[in-house]
């Protein structure tokens, strides 16, 4: 299932897909679209979901494998998208009803708030298992949204965190269940119902200036 966004009780559900919701070209495209569509109807919330046991999986390595030709503007994309969501003019909230992994994880922390399911699905940046360095861009997000001592573990050790350790590490703000979560998720966003977007936009700009500026933009 390709993404999609609806509307519910005046917040944007942006369901990322029931597969394992990678960085396709196609996906971020599809992506980048319905922002535009949600941007277009601030003062607004927005919430992101997965549609399957995947929030997202992160970079498609199979395909940057098979064109390393496109590595740096393929990077661009996705770290262009992330600070995109960083800044985006409204309020936002990540709800995670399964893995988040790389760039995935990264995604879900460019909300403003982050809301994951207790019982299945982890959070973890696996980049030293793969042998795959850090990129300025990603760790001035990380450094802007976690502690420090999270951000030291998880980026050296790889460690994947379930819905209880990533309460406890501040990773994410709540956890729920499965059926309830998107609907937690736009019950929280729809009492920020009502912000005015330049304003929120612009702050959000001014404090992850230097994450943004790293990612390569993202503000349009």
């Amino acid at each position: 299932m390709a993404p999609a966004l609806t509307s519910r009780d005046g917040v944007f559900v942006l369901d990322l897909g029931a597969d394992e919701n990678r960085f396709t070209p196609e996906w971020i495209a599809a992506v980048d679209a319905h922002l535009d569509t949600a941007e277009k109807g601030a003062p607004a919330a927005l919430v992101t979901t997965g549609g399957g046991r995947f929030y997202s999986n992160g970079l498609d390595l199979e395909r940057l494998g098979a064109h390393l030709e496109e590595y740096d503007s393929y990077l661009g994309r996705v770290e262009g998208l992330v600070a995109r969501l960083l800044t985006f003019p409204m309020p936002t909230v990540a709800a995670l009803p399964g893995h988040a992994f790389g760039f995935g994880a990264l995604l879900a922390l460019a909300h403003d708030f982050r809301i994951m399911r207790e019982d299945r699905g982890y959070f973890c940046l696996p980049e030293v298992d793969l042998g795959l360095p850090f990129r300025p861009g990603m760790v001035a997000l990380l450094r802007a949204e976690l502690p420090p001592q999270t951000v030291v573990e998880a980026t050296t050790t790889g460690r994947r965190y379930g819905g209880a350790e990533a309460l406890d590490a501040r990773i994410v703000q709540a956890t729920g269940g499965l059926e309830a979560l998107t609907g937690t998720a736009v019950a929280h966003a729809a009492g920020l119902l009502g912000k005015d977007g330049p304003t929120v936009g612009g702050i959000k700009r001014e404090l992850f200036r230097d994450a943004v500026a790293l990612l390569g933009g993202g503000a349009r």
